[in-house]
């Protein structure tokens, strides 16, 4: 049986930030990633001719999901449920991206690519999670609801110098959405 197009794909991205993250992405080859997939540089050129297309097409990939997640909390109603499931679906888009966030953390230059793009993206989600009249702490609340869920996602790595870690990245979700749903929980 072969690998769809996507899976290929997504298996070269997974492969390659490994690569990136053990070694460093300058250290890393085209050729190095091929081997480590079992496939030759000519199957590999077939869907990315460069690292840097790898870096961009997570990105790409990054900034999908994030509009898919918005263009459904759009078409919600705005309550506290949709909230709860919009800082839900959030996180599973960042937990699927973990490899991806770890990288671009420590890879500023790259994480920059992200950008403008990324930050628009950001402010409609915010725009979503609370009114432009809410109170100031109401607005930090949702901010921290947020960003939390990337944040936490550094909590993951074998580098991360939380005391008891490194978590599992499951594990890490689940206590930063619990964490994020309290501080959307209105207050008295």
């Amino acid at each position: 049986m072969t690998e769809h197009h996507g899976d290929t794909r997504t298996r070269i991205q997974q492969v390659a930030f490994d690569l990136f993250a053990t070694q460093g992405y300058e250290k890393t080859s085209l050729r190095e990633v091929a081997e480590r997939l079992g496939v030759t540089k000519a199957a590999l050129y077939y869907h990315f001719k460069t690292k840097e297309e790898i870096v961009q097409s997570t990105v790409e990939d990054y900034l999908r999901g994030i509009d898919e997640l918005i263009a459904w909390a759009e078409e919600q109603p705005r309550t506290l449920e949709t909230r709860q499931e919009l800082i839900r679906r959030y996180a599973h888009l960042v937990a699927a991206g973990g490899r991806s966030m770890r990288f671009f953390h420590q890879n500023p230059a790259h994480g920059a690519k992200l950008g403008e793009e990324f930050r628009a993206r950001m402010h409609r989600l915010f725009g979503l999670l609370v009114d432009e009249d809410a109170e100031l702490t109401e607005k930090i609340r949702a901010v921290l609801a947020l960003f939390g869920q990337a944040v936490s996602v550094m909590m993951t790595s074998e580098e991360s110098k939380m005391p008891g870690g490194p978590y599992e990245p499951d594990e890490v979700r689940k206590a930063s959405v619990e964490v994020a749903l309290d501080l959307l929980e209105p207050r008295p």
